[in-house]
């Protein structure tokens, strides 16, 4: 199910947005092709020889004619970290309908709600050029109602435009989070990588640190790939400004573009194939494309760990 970004702005508060889109997405699996898979999502693994034939669930054989067994508590639980980068330059929108912030709020509450669905430990973390907030990993509904207050919270601030730059310095952030998370999690990243290139090595000596430490992450680049990957303006003369310094460049997109997204196309090439040698899954968000290939990417790295 494809939902309209107008439909869900006027959803509140933030849980019923999450409770929406990851319903939806649940029920659209449950449609597909990977029906077996969105069985298997929720409380249900494929039944394996020598599982004791009294947990197999017989509603789900009469539904797929497939052997699933009901998973338990045990089996299920995760830690994971839904880490969010909240530096100025992801207040950026031009063509879509939410900043690339919202869109990964949204997107962050859905994970969580989809966590806590399955009874999985969810913490976050929020940084800009430090790490800005901490709520360690916690299964109880209360928790997870914090966590949707402190997110609330950003995008308030966001409405009311009343924020203030804030510079992203991802490797620091994640440095220290490394140094500072004392059990094996998933680390989910949220970030658009919006800061000076000759600063990436660094940021993936940082992720390097986190699956050093034993961590499993997976990082969500959040873009509007229409402006920020192609450069596909209107012809004419444009003035760009860096959200976090305020620095502004003026040039006529029509002239620069073919060399911009060349250059682009190369760097997320050797960017993605580091991520790759580090053993980091690497994932791009579009902001104008729907949650569903970015929650099926996230559920295919869960199902890899069990």
């Amino acid at each position: 199910m494809i939902l309209d970004p107008n439909l869900l702005t006027q959803l509140a508060p933030l849980d019923l947005k999450a409770r929406t889109i990851v319903e939806g997405f649940i029920s659209g699996l449950h449609r597909s092709p990977y029906h077996g898979f969105s069985v298997e999502f929720a409380e249900h693994r494929p039944y394996n020889q020598g599982d004791d034939f009294k947990h197999i669930d017989w509603k789900v054989y009469g539904k797929t004619e497939r052997f699933y067994v009901k998973r338990y508590e045990a089996e299920t639980n995760l830690r994971a970290h839904v880490v969010l980068d909240v530096s100025s330059s992801m207040y950026f929108k031009h063509f879509a309908e939410w900043s690339k912030l919202r869109y990964s709020i949204i997107y962050a509450a859905s994970l969580i709600y989809m966590m806590h669905r399955q009874r999985d430990a969810c913490g976050l973390v929020l940084f800009d050029e430090a790490i800005a907030s901490y709520f360690p990993p916690k299964s109880s509904y209360s928790h997870v109602r914090m966590l949707y207050r402190e997110l609330e919270r950003y995008l308030d601030e966001e409405k009311s435009r009343s924020f203030e730059k804030r510079v992203s310095a991802s490797a620091n952030a994640l440095h220290n989070l490394a140094e500072n998370l004392k059990r094996r999690s998933l680390v989910v990243i949220l970030t658009d990588l919006f800061e000076n290139v000759e600063s990436h090595h660094k940021l993936i000596s940082a992720l390097r640190h986190l699956r050093h430490q034993k961590h499993e992450v997976l990082i969500f680049n959040v873009l509007e790939h229409k402006s920020e990957r192609e450069l596909d303006f209107p012809d004419g003369k444009f003035l760009f400004e860096d959200m976090e310094t305020g620095t502004e460049l003026e040039i006529i997109p029509a002239q620069v573009k073919e060399d911009y997204r060349k250059k682009v196309k190369e760097y997320t090439h050797q960017f993605r194939i580091a991520c790759s040698e580090a053993g980091v899954d690497f994932e791009e968000i579009d902001t104008q494309s729907p949650f569903e290939l970015a929650l099926l990417a996230y559920l295919n790295k869960r199902k890899r760990l069990h």
